[in-house]
């Protein structure tokens, strides 16, 4: 489905929420190791030691736990087992505290002593995930039990990625293991950038259909398709994003035939109910990019890896390969 509705605290309050304890999986960290990070809200957080119990958003600890920073709890938007961004993600010995969005048990987070909670940084709404507007006020408290830090939203996934390599980093995760990390995936997009190349004048346009809505995702609130735009993809940018939530534009199905480019790329969080909705409009066939045959996924909103992303590259790369540019007209 389309994403929802889609003051800092100083180095002694921070030294007071540090609690003792090891997050499960968590490398030890030196006994009186001074710990600092510099947030994505722009604040640096600073703590006496290095924070070890730690309650995480489910991206964000996935994000982490790349690096081998397991939290001892994670709250999650939606149903776990049914969240693509969470697939292969071990979470035994992990608490629970929320599988809705905007619903945080911050009673049993409590129970857990977290003296660090993460998540990403959403510069439009000036908040983390799990604390935005619309949020629960009950949820809100979750706040009240450590501070809060995390990698911010952006133009970028990979700067987002790198945010979180940061905090693991500072957290006591393996320098070497992050670097190598990010050589694999840098190959990954050398290759994504070659085949976008030898493809010129290929468009694509990302899209989300539901109910009555044929949604058309807008790069610039959609880091991955900047991401790609900037590795040389040239996804179609929508010429009227909604005005009261410009991460879509929003066409009714009688008008999906506006744009037209090569390939369609699907929202792959409802994935394939979504091609499915669309399947059921008169109008599909009159996507050339549809009656062709040339759909495949795209990775929406979700990407917090190198591992992920390069995965998702390798993908999108034989698909860019195999694709035909003369198909749409945008």
């Amino acid at each position: 489905m389309p994403p929802r509705r889609l003051a800092p605290l100083t180095a002694l309050a921070v030294g007071a929420a540090l609690l003792t304890g090891c997050a499960t999986g968590a490398p030890a960290a030196e006994s009186g190791n001074a710990w600092s990070y510099e947030s994505g809200d722009g604040e640096t957080y600073t703590a006496d030691a290095v924070p070890t119990r730690i309650v995480a958003h489910a991206y964000a600890a996935k994000a982490l736990m790349e690096f081998g920073i397991t939290p001892v709890g994670i709250y999650a938007d939606g149903p776990i087992s049914e969240d693509v961004g969470l697939r292969g993600v071990d979470l035994d010995g992990v608490e629970i505290l929320g599988e809705e969005w905007g619903k945080i048990d911050v009673e049993k987070a409590a129970s857990l002593a977290p003296d660090l909670i993460v998540g990403d940084w959403w510069p439009a709404e000036e908040a983390y995930s799990g604390l935005e507007g619309g949020v629960e006020e009950s949820s809100k408290k979750l706040a009240d039990l450590a501070p809060v830090v995390g990698a911010s939203q952006g133009d970028s996934i990979v700067d987002l990625i790198e945010g979180y390599a940061e905090l693991a980093e500072s957290l006591g995760a393996d320098p070497q293991v992050i670097e190598e990390a990010r050589t694999s995936f840098e190959a990954s997009v050398d290759r994504f950038s070659e085949a976008a190349a030898a493809k010129p004048g290929l468009t694509a346009l990302a899209v989300s259909p539901y109910d009555t809505t044929y949604a058309v995702a807008v790069p610039e609130y959609a880091p991955e398709l900047l991401d790609f735009r900037e590795w040389g993809l040239d996804v179609i940018v929508p010429d009227s994003p909604d005005a009261d939530f410009p991460y879509w534009e929003s066409l009714s199905f009688e008008t999906a035939d506006t744009y037209q480019p090569d390939l369609l790329l699907f929202d792959d969080r409802n994935y394939p109910a979504n091609l499915d909705t669309l399947a059921a409009q008169p109008i599909a066939n009159d996507i050339a990019a549809y009656a062709a045959g040339a759909t495949t996924t795209w990775p929406a909103y979700w990407l917090h890896t190198y591992s992920d992303y390069a995965a998702e590259l390798d993908r999108l790369t034989e698909v860019i390969q195999g694709a035909d540019s003369n198909i749409g007209s945008e």
